[in-house]
């Protein structure tokens, strides 16, 4: 688990997870567990999509509303959107309103449908640049963490080959 000790059972958390109980809750359950779901492969997608540029706290706040805009992050769904749900989606407040990032989430849907199609599952694509084996750094300070690696380099450019854009290294 993540940093978790089991002793105590208080988590360890990086210093950006404490100024806020939603990225506490995101740090403790979510970041860097591995992974094996499509749907939470999509949805984490859609949200780095929408935080390019942003905190991720912001995008927190907004992931609820994001779930309803996104018709609970189904890909299927999403790939069929056209200008009437962009045009609907930018007059929602509760999400963040950013045309060419919102047309990016629909291009990104139907991206991830053709890469499932080709290699039988998203999580089969992203697994396949570590063997299956989750990256396990051995970071002792906030100050080391990268804002990207090599390998992040690697998957963004072939996420940006399939067609998927917003999803830089530092995004991957």
């Amino acid at each position: 688990m993540n940093g978790i000790d089991h002793e105590r059972e208080e988590p360890t958390r990086c210093p950006w997870a404490e100024s806020h109980p939603l990225l506490r809750e995101y740090h403790d359950r979510e970041w860097g567990v591995p992974l094996h779901d499509e749907s939470r492969h999509f949805e984490y997608l859609m949200l780095e999509t929408m935080q390019a540029g942003l905190s991720w706290l912001t995008v927190l706040k907004k992931r609820e509303a994001f779930r309803r805009e996104f018709a609970g992050f189904d890909p299927e769904q999403i790939a069929r959107f056209g200008e009437a749900e962009i045009d609907r989606m930018m007059g929602n407040p509760e999400i963040l309103r950013y045309r060419k990032k919102l047309e990016a989430a629909v291009s990104n849907a139907r991206s991830f449908l053709l890469l499932q199609k080709e290699f039988g599952s998203f999580d089969d694509f992203l697994w396949s640049f570590t063997d299956g084996k989750p990256v396990c750094n051995a970071y002792t300070s906030q100050d080391q963490l990268p804002a990207e690696s090599e390998l992040a380099r690697q998957v963004s450019r072939s996420l940006k080959k399939w067609g998927f854009r917003f999803v830089g290294p530092v995004t991957v």
